[in-house]
């Protein structure tokens, strides 16, 4: 639709003049123009009483491959923008090259130690490892691994357990030990087995096979399971077969969440997933309620993003198979409704991490530009989102409700120290079909009078015209019982009241 927004309104306009359409006025050199619609009002009320609790960690998302393993050489002081964020377990996932180990007796850890020594360094110095895929000596033809490999896998996620936490390890062709000078607790058993070769079945045991193995290296060590590609009804029958039949330690319960796998959906097709989102969230704490062992194990959401398509070769569509569309919706102002409402529907249905994928990337994925390491305006959204929610410590989410939900969502926490923050995001559309639109311009109405006094306000917005070099600024505002945002279109809000 923007690409030939100018063509449209020609259109239109000739149409206007050709019937001579109401609801037009003139410029008086005899053109008629449309008169926009006046901006909606929607009314946003903060209740004194306590929903929940906000406990939900932003993080980011590396891929270290032959690739992109350059990324901290080409992007040298990329750690810092990545430390500011303040990502919790930076998610690694390892594949192609990267897989350090080449054959049965041979080992290379160049590529991913490019990648993994700077994560190291940054943020929290705790990312999580996901052992993605396996070496491909172990895998079948079509790149899946074999079932009578899964020992071998086990064996193989013991060395790199050995290689970062222990101190190394020897083969045959040497000694191997990392240099980062950091462990690693938290560890992913195999990504998207659903769509990767495995059955419920197999991937349990390949779980139940490899836990076993890496603990009797490091008995400290924490297990991230499933990483499901949640589309569909992959999650009602993939999970209870694992949940009954898993034995091995879990640790974290991971899904991985995309709005859409093809560019042509529209901006409220893709809203339209959250509320989907955050119910499989929910059907996962129900789920583990029925194994002892995993009433208290958290979900993670480790990959999430607008989009999950990618040019598989050839500008080719990995997911449709016709024309590759790259989707800006990744990091435009559509970015800055999409992933604050995200936010918000999966911090209410208690997911307790939720990880951008990618952190180095084109507009389709990356926070950070991967042509000159600037941030996006994707990663302004983030690193707020991290910043007005630090978890830890969270905070208690305040009741609130809006006059009109299908335009406004709104989260509202107390902190510790009883200040409150109230989110407000835009993810109103100025047209149905709209795909990468701007947004409608919403005046919404902030209802603080039942939460008591405070001695200041600041607000914050990201929409489409945040500076990307600085970042959006706080400003002072002044205190009322009810407060005014003012929405351009596509955008979130955020009021700090002390």
């Amino acid at each position: 639709m923007q690409k030939y927004s100018g063509i449209l309104i020609a259109v239109l306009l000739l149409g206007l003049a050709a019937c001579g359409g109401g609801g037009s006025s003139s410029d008086g050199g005899g053109n008629h123009l449309t008169t926009p619609p006046p901006p909606a009002s929607v009314t946003v009320t903060v209740n004194n009483t306590t929903a929940g609790s906000l406990d939900l960690a932003m993080s980011t998302s590396f891929q270290p491959a032959e690739w992109d393993y350059t990324v901290f050489q080409s992007f040298p002081n990329a750690t810092v923008p990545l430390t500011n964020m303040g990502p919790e377990h930076i998610r690694i996932q390892a594949v192609s090259q990267a897989v350090p180990q080449k054959t049965a007796s041979t080992w290379d850890f160049t590529m991913l130690d490019a990648v993994m020594n700077p994560v190291f360094s940054s943020a929290d110095h705790s990312p999580e490892f996901q052992i993605a895929v396996a070496p491909s000596f172990m895998d079948d033809s079509s790149g899946h691994l074999l079932p009578a490999n899964f020992q071998a896998f086990a064996d193989y996620s013991a060395q790199l357990v050995r290689y970062y936490n222990t101190g190394g390890f020897t083969a045959a062709d040497g000694a191997h030990a990392s240099s980062a000078g950091y462990p690693i607790t938290y560890w992913g058993i195999f990504n998207e087995p659903n769509i990767n070769g495995l059955t419920s079945a197999q991937y349990t045991s390949l779980y139940n096979t490899t836990v076993p193995a890496m603990q009797a290296v490091d008995p400290t060590s924490k297990f991230v399971a499933v990483e499901l590609s949640d589309f569909g009804n992959q999650n009602t029958t993939f999970i209870p077969p694992f949940i009954a039949g898993v034995t091995a330690q879990v640790d974290v319960m991971a899904t991985h969440f995309y709005s859409t796998c093809n560019q042509k959906d529209t901006d409220s097709q893709l809203f339209s997933t959250i509320p989907d989102f955050a119910n499989r969230v929910s059907y996962l704490y129900s789920e583990m309620q029925l194994n002892s062992a995993l009433v208290n194990v958290p979900v993670w959401i480790t990959e999430n993003n607008v989009n999950a398509d990618y040019n598989k070769g050839n500008n080719i569509s990995a997911c449709n198979g016709t024309a590759f569309t790259i989707d800006a919706r990744g990091s435009s102002g559509y970015f800055a409704a999409w992933r604050p409402y995200m936010f918000s529907r999966m911090g209410k249905a208690g997911a307790k991490a939720l990880y951008n994928w990618v952190f180095i990337g084109d507009v389709q994925y990356g926070e950070l530009n991967d042509q000159n390491g600037n941030p996006r305006l994707s990663y302004w959204v983030d690193y707020w989102l991290q910043h007005y929610f630090p978890s830890p410590p969270g905070a208690d989410i305040l009741q609130s409700s809006t006059t009109d939900d299908s335009k406004i969502e709104a989260l509202a926490v107390r902190n510790p120290d009883g200040s409150v923050v109230v989110m407000v995001a835009n993810h109103a559309l100025a047209a149905a079909n709209d795909n990468n639109g701007t947004g409608a311009q919403v005046i919404v109405s902030v209802d603080v009078s039942k939460l008591g006094t405070f001695s200041s306000a600041k607000l914050l917005t990201i929409d489409a015209n945040t500076n990307l070099t600085n970042g959006p600024t706080e400003s002072a505002a002044t205190l009322a019982s009810t407060m005014t945002i003012d929405f351009a279109g596509y955008g979130v809000a955020f009021l700090s009241l002390k």
